[in-house]
């Protein structure tokens, strides 16, 4: 992916360096976040039914205690890039939607370490990138780009591009509200029923952020050969089904809040060939 000396987005508040103090609280994850916490409960063997129930027992931070620190060079590389992909996003979707004669709002996109407070609860470095439409901001703590290197078997410059076009996808459901009426259906729904709606939303955030890989390939010229292939594999390798494989656990589809790795790039690339936002509908798709 080619992103260096490209312009980077005036939408990042970027948390990292500053002192924390920790309390007690409760966390509330989604997105990417959701996966992550899933995955490391399985890996590690604890049960994190409480933190995905939204139970109690989290931590809570404030950013007023604690000594700031330098971030290394590795850091800053890494949210040079976050920021240049941000802009991207800005820019494909501003003309995306002004040609379907809407305006997009842009959403900010918090960089932290370790663990730092949102409107939706705690984001953390355990739980992943997520997007919290209270404050229509999506948190990422860069170090989650390694665990995707190293655990996941999830690599490359565009992996990571298309985790943040994820979270930015759901700011974009968010936008065309989307995001509110998933919301309210799973909070109507059984928990299987509630999983296939998970399921539906996430499909289509994959589906959104290949219709912004096509649009950037095409505005940008920022697509190197093997990228779209990087993204393809990321998606396979955090499909449900992936993941409770590797874990050593039976794939239970009732469960899947994702989608499995086939469904996760089939969306993906559906909206990367199509580049049309139309052509996600995967809340009207008879097979998904």
């Amino acid at each position: 992916m080619r992103w260096q000396g490209r312009r980077g987005s005036a939408n990042i508040e970027d948390r990292r360096g500053q002192g924390a103090r920790i309390g007690r609280g409760g966390v509330q994850v989604g997105g990417f976040g959701l996966l992550a916490i899933v995955l490391i409960g399985w890996f590690l063997g604890v049960d994190v039914t409480p933190i995905l129930n939204g139970a109690g027992g989290g931590q809570i931070v404030q950013t007023d205690g604690g000594a700031p620190r330098e971030l290394s060079d590795a850091e800053k590389q890494a949210g040079e890039f976050v920021s240049v992909t941000l802009a991207d996003t800005e820019e494909v979707w501003t003309d995306i939607f002004q040609r379907n004669g809407m305006t997009y709002t842009p959403a900010t996109l918090v960089l932290f370490s370790q663990v730092t407070p949102s409107a939706c609860g705690n984001a953390s470095g355990a739980t992943g990138p997520f997007y919290c439409p209270i404050d229509g901001k999506v948190y990422l703590d860069t170090a989650f780009f390694a665990t995707m290197q190293r655990e996941l078997g999830a690599g490359g410059d565009f992996a990571f591009a298309y985790v943040v076009a994820h979270e930015v996808a759901h700011h974009v459901q968010d936008e065309l509200g989307i995001l509110k009426k998933s919301m309210d259906a799973r909070q109507r729904s059984s928990a299987e029923d509630s999983n296939r709606i998970s399921v539906m939303t996430e499909l289509q955030a994959d589906c959104l952020s290949g219709v912004w890989a096509k649009a950037a390939e095409g505005k940008f010229g920022s697509l190197d050969r093997g990228d779209i292939a990087e993204a393809l594999n990321a998606a396979e390798k955090i499909g449900d089904d992936t993941l409770m494989r590797n874990a050593g656990r039976v794939p239970m589809p009732e469960s899947f809040t994702h989608g499995t790795s086939e469904q996760r790039q089939h969306w993906f690339a559906q909206g990367y060939d199509s580049g049309d936002m139309n052509s996600c509908d995967t809340f009207s798709a008879r097979d998904l």
